[in-house]
């Protein structure tokens, strides 16, 4: 059901960012806190950034926080002079050269400014009449949720009195907090005077009791609820926005902000370790830091599903197969229906991962074994890749031999696809529902189209197996599934190199356990 609350929400949310007044499209972090150059653009309202430790995820979301004139008396506060202190030089400093440079959407336009410090920041608009853009900003830093006062401040609060202060949640603050929390409220009131503040809860059904008895979730939950259910067309950034939840309360909490996003207007940035909350937004909500082993930052695009799985430690159940594109998958699907009754294998027991490309695949590799998960992943290129070194690259970034596959031929996929269908017409055509003749006479004509064409090889074999596949209703991937099934049983065919490096490694990590 939540899943499905997701897929309805990122349609209107993707919809909405064309029509919002502001949005910040994109930062640029220059020589701060070890990042050399780091660009991230925003796409989606709902944006969650995930990467290990000391990836620069923070770093992100402070500069994410100089962007906008805050209107009110802590303006001051979202500034890099307060975001990025740091000591003099002569006190161990390493105060240099540093630039932040933001891209925004609003109503007048899009617009630039960046901060640059050589030896104090300085504001740099764009144009000579240039502003600042202007935005509600609330920044939730990682634990900083406002600190419980001391017993003493507490008693003080509770007896009330001239000097103490009561603000009542407002409906939509206390609504938002019954949507995410198993309560309904009576009442919630934060008390406060000059030196503290604290929550205090009345529920409908008779308890009453102040911040200091709640659970670390209610009382995260409430605050929250307090600072955002009456934002409009505001930017909020959390770090950390899984802090003290329940991967079950992580996922109601990203819904409801994209719910809120879509009716108020909010961009929405938020920092994690939990992949709960990467899973509750779509793909172009995901931005992954990665520190390179130079110590640079960069910026990823989502990663498929079985990437993100290992490095979160969620892919040890399942051997992984990493290969290029929708007609490897397509093969290795093939191989997989012979081999998952041979070998009495669930459903689950082997995933697919594809669409990251060949170049990516040594930084992966670099990834899974900073989080010690190479010993369940076969890395299967395209037979064109043999000539580019591909290989010798993955394995430098590991320590350890890895079970690294060709699929057949020198070139794509769909080139090695087509001359089998080319070849062997009549033996396959019976499984597509059509008769040989036929099926040599579709795969003739589709030769003879483009035999004059100028593209590459690649490129034609890929628009006549989609020609082919369009005609015979099919799909491109299931063509080739269904020839990787074929092949993968016949004598002396090459696939039966793969099939059989797919079983060598599917016996080492059984016996891994």
């Amino acid at each position: 059901m939540l899943d499905r609350r997701v897929e309805s929400l990122a349609r209107p949310l993707r919809s909405k960012r064309r029509f919002m007044p502001h949005f910040l499209e994109g930062i640029r972090i220059r020589g701060l806190r070890g990042i050399e150059d780091l660009r991230v653009d925003f796409q989606y309202p709902v944006t969650v950034i995930a990467g290990e430790n000391a990836s620069g995820k923070s770093t992100l979301l402070q500069a994410a926080a100089c962007a906008y004139e805050v209107p009110g008396p802590s303006q001051d506060y979202f500034t890099p002079m307060v975001q990025f202190p740091q000591l003099p030089r002569e006190r161990g400093g390493e105060l240099g050269p540093a630039a932040l440079s933001f891209e925004y959407k609003t109503p007048e336009g899009r617009t630039t400014m960046q901060w640059s410090r050589d030896r104090a920041w300085e504001r740099r608009l764009n144009g000579d009449g240039g502003t600042q853009p202007s935005r509600q900003v609330n920044f939730r830093a990682a634990g900083s949720p406002d600190a419980l006062p001391d017993p003493r401040s507490l008693r003080r609060l509770l007896r009330g009195g001239g000097a103490v202060k009561a603000d009542p949640f407002s409906p939509y603050q206390v609504d938002l907090a019954e949507q995410l929390l198993p309560f309904r409220y009576a009442e919630v009131v934060e008390l406060s005077d000059r030196d503290s503040r604290v929550l205090h809860a009345e529920r409908a059904d008779g308890p009453s009791y102040s911040e200091l008895q709640m659970a670390a979730g209610e009382r995260a939950i409430l605050r929250l609820a307090r600072d955002l259910a009456e934002l409009r067309n505001a930017l909020i950034l959390i770090d950390e926005v899984e802090t003290s939840l329940h991967p079950w309360l992580q996922q109601l909490l990203m819904i409801q902000l994209q719910q809120l996003a879509v009716q108020h207007d909010l961009q929405v940035i938020a920092a994690t370790h939990s992949p709960v909350v990467l899973d509750s937004v779509p793909e172009d909500g995901r931005i992954f830091l990665h520190r390179e082993p130079g110590g640079g930052v960069v910026a990823r695009d989502a990663y498929r599903d079985i990437v993100q799985d290992a490095l979160y430690g969620r892919s040890i159940e399942s051997l992984n197969v990493l290969c290029e594109d929708q007609a490897a998958e397509g093969i290795l699907n093939g191989i997989l229906d012979v081999l998952r009754p041979k070998h009495l294998l669930g459903h689950d027991s082997i995933r697919i991962g594809r669409d990251t490309g060949a170049d990516e695949f040594p930084s992966h590799a670099r990834a899974f074994k900073k989080f010690a998960q190479l010993f369940n992943f076969v890395f299967v290129l395209d037979g064109d890749q043999r000539a580019r070194g591909i290989d010798a690259r993955i394995q430098e970034a590991s320590t350890r031999e890895l079970h690294i596959l060709f699929l057949p031929g020198n070139g794509a996929p769909e080139e090695w696809i087509w001359d089998i269908l080319a070849r062997d017409a009549a033996a396959i055509a019976a499984e597509l529902g059509t008769d040989g003749e036929s099926l040599a006479i579709r795969v003739q004509r589709l030769d003879s189209v483009y035999n004059a064409a100028s593209d590459t090889a690649a490129a034609i074999a890929k628009s006549k197996l989609f020609d082919l596949a369009d005609g015979l209703d099919r799909t491109t991937a299931e063509l080739c599934r269904l020839v990787g099934r074929r092949e993968a049983t016949a004598p002396g065919s090459p696939l039966r190199t793969v099939v059989a490096g797919i079983e060598d490694a599917l016996a080492q990590w059984r016996s891994s356990g």
